[in-house]
Parts: structure tokens; sequence; C-alpha cells
């Protein structure tokens, strides 16, 4: 996988000693990772090699759950045999083209780099990111050279690659670091010496969100109401006249209009909002639906459509594009014409063809433009059960099909795709594939009817998280927390398939 500046914002280094009784460094990385860490490498210099390869193991599967990278210090061998997703090391554990040639171009490569000269030859010879200290003393490495915050800055400008921040870096250390144009900061510590690791998580995120300028609004795994989450502020002075602004990021939406709001257009500026980002919209067609059913659709005529998304495009730019309901080829080509004009950066294309109620949505001639115009321009696809077996022509019935198929149509689109499980009997797993490797995304089963626009909420949500600067794995890990909440409620309205309650982070319902 690539690693980007995202992945590194809050950047998890192990370390036994701080273990408590019966506990398991896997617990602990968990606890890390509930409270917003997003990236762990596995740093255990006293174990043997088979101790070493079991822990990775062990913590492989948490992180891969997770949508969290994983990499072994120093040890390509066992990165490689327990399938991380990379290594890193410093500038006497080997050469780094020679560690880029055994890892391949497709597992990340960290190095250590403490001057401009290191930095600078290092992305050279393939690395992927610097780990750039030790900052401040420290008690978990010997023989560091200091780094001043003047240097980092140094280093940053020098290299096109991320820079992470390293070495006895605190909660009340780690403001000094603003303006260095670090992606973030690796911490030990500061984190497992903690009594409660995922507050301290929590905590240090917060920080570092300041300290890079790269986070808004990011509900942590867990918070159920709005209130609840952190209030990201300009140094408490968003309401002070002349006082900096947070960034909103925007969403655009594609979709047709639910005129019961439980889907479509309706539950996606819902979600978009609550999700802390602005929501803009252009209309595909209009349908006449409740919860009981699809009773007619009225389409918008293509260049209705191009002129909608003309107007968005040539005024506020979204940072990221959902796709929703298109049922006309001619539709189609003009979106794909618009998309191809404009470039947005995140593309989330939820291929509609079936409502919940089991209503055709998309016309039989529409299928092949919507294959070969529009899904090779997303970013990620996220059929379910009966879209992909649509796409793909055959059956898929289980987790291992579901495997495959999103394999098989990833490769084909040359896109990320989910795979939606909410359809298995046996199981309620979403599977990711992304850059030729399988990402299981395990969620709670909640018995209800009331699913309308679960596909829509979900595909909107990832499209915002991608919009405010999260890696594509968490984003889809935020999305499946949000649409949980959301269903967990037990909202019931209507007389047949029921929508969901988009704003249930901010209201008292009881079902």
């Amino acid at each position: 996988m690539k690693v980007n500046k995202e992945h590194l914002r809050l950047y998890a280094v192990t370390d036994r000693r701080w273990l408590g009784e019966g506990q398991a460094l896997a617990q602990q990385v968990d606890a890390a990772i509930e409270g917003g860490v997003t990236f762990v490498q596995l740093r255990e210099k006293n174990l043997k090699a088979n101790e070493l390869l079991a822990e990775a193991a062990a913590l492989k599967e948490i992180c891969s759950r997770r949508g969290v990278p994983l990499i072994i210090n120093d040890n390509i061998a066992v990165a490689i045999a327990s399938g991380a997703d990379g290594v890193h090391i410093g500038q006497h554990d080997g050469d780094v083209a020679e560690a880029r040639r055994l890892l391949g171009p497709d597992r990340i490569l960290g190095v250590s780099a403490a001057t401009v000269a290191e930095a600078i030859a290092a992305e050279a010879a393939g690395a992927d990111y610097l780990g750039c200290g030790a900052l401040f003393t420290t008690d978990t490495k010997d023989n560091t050279r200091p780094v001043t915050p003047e240097l980092l800055s140094e280093i940053t400008a020098a290299v096109s690659i991320p820079v992470v921040a390293i070495g006895g870096i605190t909660a009340s250390n780690a403001p000094v670091l603003r303006n260095t144009g670090i992606a973030g900061i690796a911490v030990v510590s500061a984190l497992f010496a903690q009594p409660d690791i995922t507050a301290a998580a929590q905590t240090l995120r917060a920080i570092v969100g300041e300290i890079t300028r790269g986070e808004n609004t990011d509900f942590p795994t867990g918070v159920t109401n709005a209130t609840d989450a952190p209030v990201a502020t300009a140094a408490g002075t968003a309401n002070c006249p002349g006082a900096p602004r947070p960034h909103i990021p925007a969403v655009l939406t594609v979709a047709g209009s639910d005129s019961v709001g439980g889907a479509g257009i309706q539950a996606d500026i819902k979600t978009i909002t609550m999700l802390g980002c602005y929501a803009m919209s252009a209309i595909t067609a209009v349908t006449a639906q409740n919860t009981l059913g699809v009773s007619g659709i009225y389409d918008i005529p293509p260049e209705g459509i191009t002129a909608q998304l003309d107007a968005v495009f040539t005024d506020v730019v979204p940072e990221a594009v959902k796709i929703g309901m298109v049922s006309r080829t001619e539709a189609i080509h003009a979106i794909a014409e618009s998309l191809r004009r404009y470039r947005p950066e995140h593309i989330v294309l939820d291929p509609v063809m079936v409502s919940t109620s089991g209503h055709a949505l998309l016309a039989p001639d529409a299928a092949d433009a919507l294959c070969t115009e529009l899904l090779p321009l997303a970013t990620i696809i996220t059929p379910n059960i009966p879209e992909t077996t649509a796409l793909l022509g055959r059956p898929v019935t289980s987790l291992s099909e579901m495997k495959s198929a999103a394999l098989e149509l990833s490769a084909r689109y040359g896109v990320a795709v989910l795979v939606k499980g909410g359809h298995l009997t046996e199981s309620c797993e979403d599977v990711l594939a992304f850059d030729g490797e399988i990402c299981i995304f395990r969620g709670e089963h909640i018995e209800t009817t009331n699913t309308h626009g679960t596909g829509c909420t979900l595909s909107s949500a990832i499209a915002s998280h991608l919009a405010l600067g999260h890696a594509l794995p968490k984003s889809i890990r935020l999305a499946k927390d949000y649409l949980t909440g959301a269903l967990r409620t037990g909202f019931d309205i209507g007389k047949g398939n029921g929508p969901l309650l988009h704003n249930y982070r901010i209201t008292d319902y009881e079902g």
C-alpha cells in the first residue's frame, strides 16, 4: 500500500516495558487505535524471531480490522512473513535501496533521518516516509542525534515524502512542532506508559490535528452524541471578529431525490452535514417513493445535470463527490464528461441498481455505460451483494466469494472496491480490495427491517471522511461506525422498510 500524510498523523511505536500483568501488546495497540492512532510500528528489539513473528501476526489482525497500517522495525523477513504493511529502518540498519528491493514496490519503507542530507538520500533510495528525531530527550533509544524544530523544518522542506517527528514527544511539548511541515508525530511512552491509553491517544490526536492543521471534525470511535465530541475552534476564538475559522470541506452528492427523505439526495445531505462537511447536490432524478416502495421515477434531462455540475464546480469546488442513482445512459454520459473535465480528487460511486424494497432503479441499457464510463473514474465503488452479482454476472453468496469478487472488480476497473455484506445471513463483513490487497471490515449485526437508505448513507459518509482528510480504510471504518450508530437507535417510521435516524448524535431518541 502507499502511505500518505493521513496515515502518519498519530504514529504509535510499541514498547513492552509498560505491559501490565497479564496484558497483551495487542490489547494496548487496540486501545491506542480506539483513541485515534493512525499508524503502528512494532519495535521490540529483545524478542526472538519466532516471538516477534507471533506478535506481528497478532497486531496485523487488529490493524487490518481497524484499517491502520502496521510496520515492523528493522526486520524485513518478519514483515513479509506476517503480512505487515512494511518496515522502518535506521541509518545503521542496512542499505535503503536494498531494503526497497527486498520489500518490493508495494510495501511501506520508513527511514530514520537526522540531517537534510540523510533525508534527501533516503527519499532518492526509495523511502516512503521519514522519521526525524530525537526532538526531545528520550530513554527509549540510545545514541540519538538531536534534531531541533528549525532543522526539522529544513528537512520537511527538502523532501517531497511525509516526515514524522519522533523522540520524547509528549502532549505538553508537541505544540512547539507547529509550522514545521510534519505529517504527524510518533510517540512511545506518551501513549503506552499512560494509565488510560485510549484517552492519551485522543488527547494526542487532538493536539497533532492542531499542529498539522490536517484535522477537522472527527468523532472518535465510541462517541455517540455530537455534544461528546471535541469542538474544533481556532484557539477558542472562532466566534471573535477576525479570528481564523476552521475549514469545512465541501462534498457534492450526485443522486436521485427520495420524497420520504430516507435515501438518495436527502440521506446524503443529512449524512454529509452530520459528519461536519458542507453538502452540495446535483439531482439526477426525482422519485415518488416511500418506505413501501417506488411508484415513479422522473429523470432530469442530461443538460440539466450538466448545468448543475458546472454551477458547483465553477464556484465551490468539492473535496469529494458521491455518485448514487443514475438511471439513464444519457445522464451517465453527462456526469462522466463533467468528472473528466473537473477531475475531483475523491469520487465515491454507489452503483445503485435496486432499491431496498426490490424496485429496479437502473435501466438495462444504462448498465454498460455505468461500467465503461463511470466506474473507472471512481476512487472507490461500493456495491452490495446483488449489485456485485449484477456487475460480475455470477452469484456471490459467501465471504470467500466476496473477496474474489472485490479483487476481480478492482482489477477490472482500476479502482478500490468495497463489497458490502449486509445481504449475507451468516456474517456482516464488508470486503475492501485496495492496491491489490484485501481488508475485512467486521461490523455489528443489528436486527432491523428499517434499512432504507443504508447504501446511500455509507457511501456519502465515506466521501465525507475522505474530504476530511482521512485515508480510505479509515474513512470506511468511520463511515461504518456512523451507519451502525444510526441503525442501532431502532428508529421506526413509515409502514414499510423505514429509514435511518441520520441525526442520532444530536437526539435523545429511544425506540
